[in-house]
């Protein structure tokens, strides 16, 4: 009796053993499992900290974004790949896109940037939009929002009037009476109360004679007196003159570029350089030196660091002359800045925004 107790016993001791061995494999099973886990998450999070310490990836990235437009190709092709984690990592690595809130643990775009980025995005759809539109109403429009953005924006104004002949000027008025039912000059006229209103009015109600005829002896006379009122501007400020304004408001292109010519001859200077007066300056240059004046205003909107406004000129120069003279400010814009305009182009565009300038551009000649 006493032998079948011991047995007894031993069994279930064995079987308690055999219990406590299988929960302790159990746990061991357990703690592989979760060390398993850990490794991997920590690789996973490693693996992503490794994508963007890769510089090209961050490349890649910046380059979908820096410039002027957007490539929508690479954007997709980049975007498309990234997994969660991997979209975390970017937002915590770009901080001067994204900004952390660390109470809610969570990171949010930058508002600003946001709104360079809409901006960034519709460069396409507006150069196609103008490029679609009668060259009367382009310039119509581009008249009207130079007025609604204010004193930075009127060499806008400028540029229209002078840039363009008689009958497309004419037409540009024409178009503004259909679109907003006003015309330029009374807009002109209630918008802008500084002195540049006199000059601006006079150039946009202007029709000038396009023929071939210039007097030589006027036009070195009129080369004359613009000398002599620069000279005296401290008497009597350029802008207040109605003589130089008559002049450079009524005189045929032809003619001002022949003033333009008797005006170094008389004082060793092109008359551009000698104007403090921006708006003067700007419609000597339109009149007489227009392909240099459109290769300006390109190189500054050709630039990374440039503000909004001053990028949109890349758009409406490429758009407005893409027929009219492009041939001519593309090797004015290579003879000053040493680069050709569609190699600068394709530096600094991104995207559908690009080709379709380019497209433009060649077009050009």
């Amino acid at each position: 009796m006493i032998v079948f107790i011991i047995i007894i016993i031993i069994i279930i001791i064995i079987i308690i053993i055999i219990i406590i061995i299988i929960i302790i494999i159990i746990i061991i099973i357990i703690i592989i499992i979760i060390i398993d886990c850990i490794i991997i998450l920590n690789e996973s999070h490693n693996d992503t900290d490794i994508f963007w310490e890769n510089h090209v990836v961050y490349d890649e990235w910046w380059t979908v974004f820096s410039g002027h437009g957007v490539d929508e190709k690479s954007l997709v092709t980049l975007l498309g790949k990234w997994d969660p984690l991997e979209r975390e990592s970017f937002r915590k690595k770009t901080p001067h896109l994204f900004t952390e809130d660390h109470e809610r643990h969570f990171q949010r775009w930058d508002d600003h940037y946001v709104h360079l980025l809409k901006h960034e995005f519709v460069r396409f759809k507006n150069a196609v939009v103008l490029w679609s539109m009668h060259p009367w109403e382009r310039d119509a429009r581009l008249v009207r929002e130079a007025l609604k953005k204010g004193q930075n924006a009127y060499g806008v104004l400028v540029e229209v009037a002078c840039t363009r002949s008689s009958e497309e000027l004419l037409g540009a008025r024409k178009a503004y009476h259909s679109l907003f039912d006003h015309s330029i000059e009374e807009d002109v006229a209630s918008h802008i109360h500084s002195i540049e209103r006199k000059l601006l009015i006079a150039l946009l109600s202007a029709y000038r004679y396009e023929g071939s005829k210039v007097k030589d002896d006027t036009a070195k006379s009129e080369a004359k007196v613009l000398s002599n009122a620069i000279k005296n501007a401290h008497k009597k400020p350029i802008n207040e003159d109605d003589e130089v304004i008559r002049i450079l408001s009524t005189r045929s292109k032809l003619h001002l570029q022949a003033v333009y010519k008797h005006y170094n001859e008389i004082s060793g200077k092109n008359l551009d350089e000698d104007l403090d007066d921006l708006r003067f300056k700007e419609t000597v240059q339109c009149l007489c030196i227009p392909q240099i004046y459109f290769s300006k205003v390109l190189n500054a909107a050709l630039r990374i660091d440039v503000d909004k406004n001053t990028k949109k000129s890349l758009t409406r120069v490429i758009v407005t002359r893409a027929e009219i003279d492009m041939k001519e400010i593309k090797a004015e814009y290579h003879n000053l800045y040493g680069v050709s305009l569609p190699q600068k182009v394709e530096e600094v565009a991104r995207g559908n925004y690009k080709d379709f300038l380019l497209n433009l551009i060649v077009r050009g000649g």
